[in-house]
């Protein structure tokens, strides 16, 4: 249990909207004030499903003991998920809060905020010495205060990249497809609402997120993915269904990867922290790492798969004929100690499958041509992966020496995208590379996430003892690419989801690419005695195709197949087994409760699905053919 206790003047909130989780409530808890309060904002977790009535008990007593301090005697409960990444079920939430009322009701005079609701508040704190804190209550009994702070842990290892990163000079521009550099106060925003957003999020380095972002409502709900509560924060659990997406885009940029000439391989997840040459790239990457003892040993977990590939390129005997050498690894998983209020949902993890393909190039030249052809892949792997030009920014960051030998280079990059793009400079290079771009999806809370990225690297082929030979006979060193197509493929799945929250918000209709949709169609039989030619029409389809055979209403089942965003609904009946075509939903063309309805044959609608899917990665349902016989994950 997560508290944040607040000693009050006033507190005051009124219900704005419900969510898919609220509890009923009566008219009377729809708004609510208290004067000389004790405010506790409470986030229920994963951890106090095991024993929520013990949780509930040891959090009043935390809560009693604070009231008597200040002496406050009424209550505020109020509920409050961004205090947490791990959070309970909403069953458990309610009732672990009920719990807390009715105990502290003997006592004090209590108020509590509705379970589930967006509410809007006001609250004026104190300011006295006890009135701000936080707790973190534990099943077991243990208290961690916010004030005295936490066990001391293991010193956290942090890159002298990062401390340089904090400490850079950056020189921000928008770059236009004129070559034109202008300044943010020159530039006009209008028409770019997203690249607004996009400067303040990176000038502001505000990392944190301040409320639960919508795509964590939706992966529960469309049962793909959660947190883990018996790992570390930022390491989540995924369904069969988002497991099956997730293996579908994996699958895929493996493919795209490989159809440019790249080399699968596959290397260790952990490395000595004192080997001298990774002992120098860490210093070089701005990544928190996590770190391991055994054997006498310093270990740490790869944030990349560079080290891995770089050791093989290094024992490699490389000619300039192999040039552009290109070698990939789909990392499963990368890891990164990410700061705690930085993790939530599947935004930013601490534990990501990334893709990471290396490109050894001759030269610079070379090196900057593939640069290019990477940069126009990266816009088409999302684009098959569902995210277009229109959701995404572009950031582009190199050196100012880079910049005056490259301005042409530099300024195609911005008329590919055919938009303005951010631009970062420095004046010294405080990285290994020279020249970086990154594909950035800003989300529902306006915080900005790199998707694909390439980077120019000039050191680690020195630093690795990375040789070929030229045609002279003679060793040189060749320069770097590093490339990651999509980003973390969480991170995909993350933007998809926020995308089609904000396309709701907008009154459109929801739904994930074709190739992507765990379902494909699904076959609705009207009663009983369709089923078997449901059956039939299922293996005719030739897709991820499942049967509705619950004892529901049609009306029911159709329903249910929107709120999981299914392309295609085709309802089976006495009608459509007279007249041989199906009745047949098609998502894509509907608007909120107005489906588009037609009426088509089996083969015809097999043949639409199959040219959506064409030339994609496939792969089978990942639950039973039947709805009846599938387990509830949540």
């Amino acid at each position: 249990m997560q508290i944040l206790l607040i000693h009050s003047d006033h507190i005051e909130y009124q219900v704005k909207k419900k969510t898919p989780v609220a509890e009923t409530i009566d008219e009377d808890m729809k708004q609510g004030s208290l004067d000389e309060a004790l405010t506790a904002f409470i986030a229920v977790e994963k951890a106090d499903e095991s024993d929520p009535d013990r949780a509930a008990a040891a959090t009043v007593d935390e809560i009693r003991k604070v009231a008597k301090q200040v002496k406050a005697e009424n209550i505020m409960l109020y509920p409050y998920a961004h205090l947490s990444s791990s959070l309970s079920s909403p069953k458990v939430a309610v009732k672990v809060l009920k719990n807390m009322e009715s105990s502290l009701k003997d006592d004090f005079n209590v108020k509590r905020a509705p379970f589930g609701f967006y509410k809007s508040f006001e609250i004026k704190c104190k300011g006295h010495p006890l009135s701000e804190l936080s707790r973190t209550i534990q099943v077991g009994g243990e208290e961690v205060t916010g004030t005295a702070g936490p066990k001391p842990e293991k010193e956290e290892v942090i890159s002298e990249a990062i401390k340089a990163e904090e400490k850079a000079k950056s020189y921000w521009h928008i770059l236009t497809t004129d070559g034109e550099l202008h300044s943010f106060d020159d530039f006009d925003f209008t028409g770019h609402d997203n690249l607004r957003k996009f400067r303040d999020y990176e000038v502001s380095k505000s990392r944190a997120v301040d409320r639960t972002p919508p795509h964590v409502e939706l992966m529960r709900r469309l049962e793909l993915a959660d947190y883990e509560p018996g790992s570390d924060s930022g390491n989540m659990r995924f369904y069969p269904k988002g497991r099956l997406i997730k293996s579908l885009l994996e699958t895929y940029v493996l493919d795209r990867s490989a159809a440019m000439g790249a080399m699968e391989v596959e290397t260790p997840i952990m490395y000595d922290m004192n080997h001298p040459t990774l002992k120098k790239y860490l210093d070089r990457f701005p990544a928190r790492q996590y770190s391991i003892d055994a054997d006498k040993k310093s270990l740490f977990l790869r944030f990349a798969a560079c080290f891995g590939q770089f050791l093989m390129n290094h024992d490699m005997t490389i000619s300039y004929r192999d040039l552009p050498l290109k070698m990939i690894e789909l990392t499963r998983y990368s890891f990164r100690k990410e700061q705690s209020g930085e993790l939530v949902g599947l935004r930013r993890l601490r534990a990501f499958t990334m893709p990471d393909m290396h490109t050894l190039a001759g030269d610079m030249e070379q090196a900057i041509m593939e640069f290019g052809q990477q940069y126009t892949m990266c816009i088409s792997v999302l684009e098959a992966m569902g995210l277009g030009l229109d959701d995404y920014e572009v950031a582009i960051r190199f050196t100012r020496d880079f910049y005056e030998e490259n301005k042409e280079f530099i300024t195609e990059l911005a008329r590919v995208v055919d938009k303005p793009v951010l631009i970062e400079m420095w004046d010294e290079r405080f990285f290994y590379f020279v020249l970086k771009f990154e594909f950035n999806y800003i989300d529902a809370l306006d915080k900005a996430s790199a998707l694909s990225t390439v980077q120019i690297d000039v050191e680690n082929a020195e630093r690795y003892g990375i040789k070929y030979i030229d045609q002279e006979g003679e060793a040189r060193q060749p320069t770097i690419l590093h490339c990651s197509p999509s980003g973390a493929i969480e991170r995909i799945i993350y933007g998809l989801l926020e995308k089609n929250h904000m396309l709701t918000e907008a009154g459109g209709v929801p739904m994930l690419p074709v190739w992507l949709s765990p379902t494909q169609v699904r076959v609705i039989p009207v009663a009983e005695r369709h089923r078997e030619a449901a059956e039939e029409v299922a293996l005719m389809l030739g897709c991820r195709t499942d049967i509705d055979d619950r004892d529901e209403t049609v009306g029911k089942k159709i329903r249910d197949a929107g709120r999981e965003w299914i392309p295609y609904v085709a309802v089976l009946g006495d009608e459509e087994f007279q007249s041989g075509e199906l009745t047949v939903n098609i998502r894509s063309e509907s608007q909120p409760k107005k489906p588009k309805q037609v009426k088509m044959k089996a083969w015809d609608l097999s043949a639409k699905v199959q040219a959506e899917i064409a030339g994609l990665p496939y792969k089978g349902l990942a639950l039973p053919l039947y709805l009846s016989m599938r387990p509830r994950f949540l």
